[in-house]
């Protein structure tokens, strides 16, 4: 029976099989895969109003884009992990890259065809591939160098699909809105996201090229041979199932702050701004988990990881609080800032819950991606409860979440000992 010192000195030394300068390339090379899904996901706030225009969709119909998105995380993510364990991370990414370009493609032949289903279907395959990425890029991240620093790595990386969040919404609107509103004097039409998206396919399939061609270090620490019997499971590893509940509730507090700004932003005693108005401030939200990303990649170099998320999750809470119990100026920038407190949650809960699961890496990863779901799930609990008593005090779902976070990062991130003796194992 081997120490738990000498998995993880094994697991460390698999991580680095090249130099640290190969290590380096690797992660710059993946920085690329961060900024694109970032910057495809991103697109899904264009294309909303875009096609509810086009296809004269009531809310609840055009809210079905992100239920499409989402639900490809929930039903692709643990049939992924199992596709990256047999496979391995790069082919894995290769694979990942293809599918998106594949979802893509579809885009034109539904907008040619006219069809809300068959954009559904693109959005579904795209988010497909999209997926098989997380699973495969983001455990890869955590493993390719020391565990100590996998946190600061893996937000280094999410830094960069913020900026693709940044600036997908300026391009979008740019090419696909712009021309839409040209044309729509003449008749409604879907042809304004023809070129966008071919041009999103071949980059795609440019970038699954170029990592087919990259020589990545291998890490055979979290792989699995052909001929080899996997014991066990990661769903026993209970910092890795509680992880997975809070990557659930920081996606849905995330995606559903972001969905409720500008209805906030436009109540009265609030700030009362038009919709075009108040959209402009998104950017703030948004803007600043790109900039905490920075900020934190450096940070947890000398801060623990857990500390870090239990303070920014704190952050959070109280900043939510206040934006309930307060009005004006204060409620609107309060809100605004939770932003930055978001930064480095879902990257550092996604590395706390993989730390120590060795070959259950690639199964894990697929647990804590099937978790997204909770971006679809939460919104629609929040829209509920705002029908019932009004969008800023609805915001209390919010305050649930982050203070589970606090608990996770305080408590629920330490590996149990029962945990400690499977890696030793």
């Amino acid at each position: 029976m081997a120490s738990t010192s000498a998995v993880l000195d094994s697991q460390h030394s698999d991580a680095n099989i090249g130099s640290p300068n190969q290590n380096r390339f690797a992660l710059i090379s993946l920085t690329t895969l961060f900024f694109m899904w970032g910057f495809i996901t991103c697109l899904n706030d264009i294309l909303i109003p875009h096609l509810k225009a086009i296809f004269a969709l009531t809310y609840t119909q055009s809210m079905l884009v992100q239920f499409c998105f989402f639900g490809a995380y929930f039903l692709v993510s643990l049939p992924a992990g199992q596709l990256v364990k047999k496979v391995g991370y790069q082919k894995g990414i290769v694979a990942g890259l293809v599918v998106a370009a594949l979802g893509c493609l579809m885009f034109y032949p539904a907008a040619s065809m006219h069809s809300y289903p068959m954009f559904l279907s693109a959005l579904f395959v795209l988010a497909s591939g999209i997926t098989i990425l997380q699973v495969s890029a983001n455990p890869y991240v955590t493993l390719l160098g020391p565990k100590e620093s996998a946190s600061s790595r893996l937000t280094m990386t999410q830094a960069f699909n913020s900026l693709g969040t940044t600036v997908a919404p300026y391009l979008g609107a740019l090419f696909i809105l712009n021309e839409a509103a040209s044309s729509m004097s003449v008749a409604p039409s879907a042809d304004s996201v023809k070129v966008p998206y071919l041009i999103l396919t071949a980059a795609l399939l440019l970038l699954a090229a170029v990592f087919a061609w990259l020589k990545l270090p291998h890490i055979s620490s979290a792989e699995i041979q052909a001929d080899e019997v996997l014991e066990g499971s990661a769903w026993q590893y209970r910092h890795l199932v509680l992880g997975a509940l809070g990557i659930f509730v920081y996606v849905g507090a995330e995606v559903s702050i972001g969905s409720f700004l500008i209805n906030f932003f436009g109540e009265a005693n609030i700030a009362g701004l038009e919709e075009s108005q108040a959209a402009k401030y998104l950017t703030y939200y948004w803007g600043g988990a790109m900039v905490g990303r920075f900020i934190g990649a450096v940070v947890m170099q000398k801060i623990s990881a857990n500390k870090a998320l239990s303070f920014n999750a704190l952050f959070a809470l109280a900043l939510v609080t206040i934006a309930i119990l307060t009005s004006g100026v204060v409620a609107m920038w309060a809100i605004l800032l939770v932003g930055l407190c978001n930064s480095i949650m879902f990257p550092t809960i996604f590395s706390l819950a993989l730390n120590g699961l060795d070959k259950h890496t690639s199964q894990g990863a697929g647990i804590l991606c099937l978790a997204i779901v909770g971006g679809a799930i939460v919104p629609l609990l929040q829209g509920v409860l705002a029908d019932l008593v009004g969008v800023q005090l609805s915001f209390v779902i919010p305050v649930f979440c982050y203070g589970y976070i606090v608990y996770y990062g305080m408590s629920g991130a330490t590996p149990t000992a029962a945990s400690t003796q499977e890696r030793a194992s």
